[in-house]
């Protein structure tokens, strides 16, 4: 073939091959069966293989794959990608309606509904009908290039279906993983000894995330995108612009409708939370927006909102199932955690057969006991949890649940302090759990990030008897790991088999090799002393620059720390003047971990926050250490506890009640997030 020919037949093939993925994936039909898909896109790698110099950025081959990425280029977004306020009742849909007219003028104002999708959000970047970029949220003013995973998605366009396509684009959406695909994905994980995604959002953000574009393009992702900031070109709406982006090859969501009141906004609310079940894909909310552009640009954004949209969360789907008989799980640090065995039940979506019953006041305030029913919801939707005990259908010889008084593991009497809620086994030296606890904290992402033992290999290391501490990790060997394997079941009664192949042995011990490099403040946290936590660490760190100083620090010493009170310092003095403790601490310098901080302590961009003291609780736009770090960055100070010195507690949502009656209690000033960007500017 020549290369005019090679030319011709490579466009011929590339439209029949993007006319079959559009109908495939954005239209759900299919004309031809799936092998002549396959031969048409093997025709066409075969020719790009003969004439590379013709192969595009935007081929149909660029799906499968192939690239690795080690690290992800952070981008800055050229529109901020800002968080929704949610609300929970129609009563607040109608109060956000009325703040709207009352800006606005106006009598009535038409909104879009759109399902609120559960998965990752990403933009998308065009330059003359072409991808470029694929960002995350990230922090919402920069996020992680992961353009060569996102190629993969069959539902994103590589290039715009249009022969006059805008200069530039961005189009904002959501990445899902349908259930029907995370189920199938979930069992081949099991069936390969690899640990299943707890749902649906976790497994589309873990596949976003990987580092082997060919791996990802073997999940079953897909896009619904739903938001095009910026000046749209042909579209006076938010309804109209989605429209307009469908024809260009973008998937939206067919559910959409138009209302010309906040009243219909209503019934199609009541009408989606009945029938999202039947959704092959999860949801938790609907998006309410004004549809028009010009009333949205005059509404405008909070620091961290726009005014013209908010997000209404489903309240989370509740059950009655039977507490077969509760059990006890025993923490890195001890303390002990009572778990409901329930007869599994399905809720939003899953299999549940347990839920955490969090302390022994808990139980007895609601007087739990096995042969219960009980009331089940998911808290966030992902996390089970008892909320109710159904007194009627309770037998009539139920007892009282009698708590344990000794360790389930070890035999140990328990102990429990006046200030504290948990029970805790006092054996810190000898306790299993404890011990593999604190090893699979020390290998732990924001610890030493050694991914590579994760997913119960910590449990096959102790079992045969080749760790016992943290330090033993560093005398593993290629001969001492091949071959080990074992049979494990975890919490939902999925059985798989681990074994330590070629591959997973070396991945283990290049993991291990790289932890060397990882800065003194993170493992000082890796050590899991108690209340010392990763920024708790950190401080530490800045403070005493090297374990050295820190090993001969006085208790008086310690409180000089910002941020260490009386408790922290109790446990530092405990953890190092326990010879144990010593004697690992010195096996690990030994192995080459770095005992000294290289960096210099951060430095203030300015004093606009003039050494007041934070406490930050709550859940925010952007994650907890960010808004730390920029409370540092202003010449804050951070603490983690309230207490008379605290200027500030910066509330986000689902703040602690606790925290929140103290900080009223002492007169401590409670601001939220968009309040806090106000005062750093």
């Amino acid at each position: 073939m020549t290369e005019n020919e090679a030319i011709q037949r490579i466009s011929q093939l590339i439209l029949q091959i993007n006319h079959h993925n559009d109908l495939y994936y954005n239209q759900s039909r299919q004309e031809i069966a799936d092998y002549q898909f396959d031969m048409l896109l093997k025709e066409l790698q075969a020719l790009e293989k003969s004439f590379p110099h013709l192969l595009h950025s935007d081929s149909p081959t660029q799906r499968v794959g192939g690239s690795v990425t080690k690290v992800f280029k952070q981008i800055k977004h050229q529109y901020p990608m800002m968080s929704l306020g949610n609300t929970y009742s129609f009563g607040e849909l109608q109060e956000f309606d009325a703040r709207v007219k009352k800006v606005l003028g106006v009598d009535e104002v038409e909104y879009v509904c759109e399902l609120k999708f559960d998965g990752v959000a990403i933009s998308l970047w065009y330059e003359n009908g072409l991808l470029i970029h694929g960002v995350t949220r990230g922090d919402g003013v920069q996020g992680d290039d992961v353009t060569m995973n996102i190629k993969t998605i069959r539902s994103i366009p590589l290039r715009l279906q249009t022969p006059n396509p805008p200069a530039n684009l961005e189009v904002r959406g959501e990445i899902v993983m349908p259930r029907g695909g995370f189920e199938k994905f979930n069992e081949l994980r099991i069936a390969r000894g690899e640990e299943p995604f707890a749902n649906p959002r976790n497994a589309a953000s873990g596949s976003i995330k990987m580092q082997d574009s060919s791996m990802v393009a073997k999940r079953p992702l897909q896009c619904f995108c739903y938001y095009v900031p910026g000046d749209v070109l042909e579209a006076t709406s938010h309804f109209d612009s989605l429209k307009w982006i469908e024809k260009l090859g973008f998937n939206i969501s067919e559910t959409m409708r138009v209302y010309a009141d906040i009243h219909g906004v209503n019934e199609f609310i009541e009408e989606w939370d009945k029938k999202r079940s039947e959704l092959p894909y999860d949801v938790d909310g609907i998006v309410v927006k004004v549809n028009n552009f010009h009333l949205q640009k005059e509404l405008g954004f909070t620091a961290k909102s726009p005014r013209w949209a908010i997000a209404y969360k489903f309240k989370a789907e509740q059950v009655q199932t039977r507490l077969n008989s509760i059990v006890f799980q025993v923490g890195r640090t001890g303390a002990i955690t009572p778990v409901a065995e329930l007869e599994p039940v399905q809720l939003a979506g899953t299999v549940v057969k347990r839920a955490s019953l969090h302390n022994a006041d808990i139980i007895s305030q609601m007087d739990i006991r096995p042969g219960d029913w009980v009331m089940v919801e998911k808290g966030g939707e992902i996390i089970p949890k008892i909320v109710g005990v159904d007194i009627s259908r309770r037998p009539i010889d139920s007892e009282h649940f009698q708590y344990i008084s000794t360790c389930p593991e070890c035999g140990s009497a328990l102990v429990r302090k006046e200030s504290e809620a948990n029970h805790y086994c006092p054996n810190f030296e000898y306790c299993p759990p404890q011990i593999k606890g604190r090893i699979e904290h020390f290998i732990g992402r924001k610890a030493m990030n050694i991914d590579s033992l994760g997913e119960g290999k910590i449990e096959v290391l102790y079992d045969n008897k080749l760790v016992r501490t943290m330090a033993d990790l560093y005398d593993l060997t290629y001969s001492s790991l091949i071959g080990l394997e074992k049979t494990i079941e975890n919490v939902d009664g999925i059985v798989r088999k681990l074994s330590f192949q070629s591959k997973t042995v070396n991945n283990i011990l290049k993991g291990i090799e790289e932890s060397r490099n990882v800065p003194f403040s993170r493992v000082l946290f890796a050590l899991g002393i108690r209340f010392v936590g990763a920024t708790t660490a950190q401080k530490l760190a800045n403070h005493f620059r090297s374990m050295q100083q820190l090993l001969k620090a006085t208790y008086h010493e310690l409180l000089e720390v910002d941020e260490v009170g009386e408790k922290i310092a109790e446990s530092l003095v405990s953890y190092f003047s326990n010879p144990d403790n010593q004697y690992i601490i010195g096996r690990l310098e030994l192995a080459g971990l770095q005992m000294e901080q290289l960096d210099a302590p951060s430095d203030v961009l300015d004093n606009k926050l003039n050494g007041k003291t934070f406490v930050v609780s709550g859940v925010f736009s952007r994650s907890r250490e960010e808004i730390q770090l920029l409370i540092e960055k202003f010449g804050g100070k951070n603490q983690s506890s309230i207490s008379s010195k605290t200027d500030f507690v910066l509330a986000g949502e689902n703040m602690g009640p606790a925290k929140k009656t103290k900080a009223e209690k002492l007169g401590i000033r409670i601001i939220g997030e968009d309040e806090f960007l106000e005062l750093i500017g």
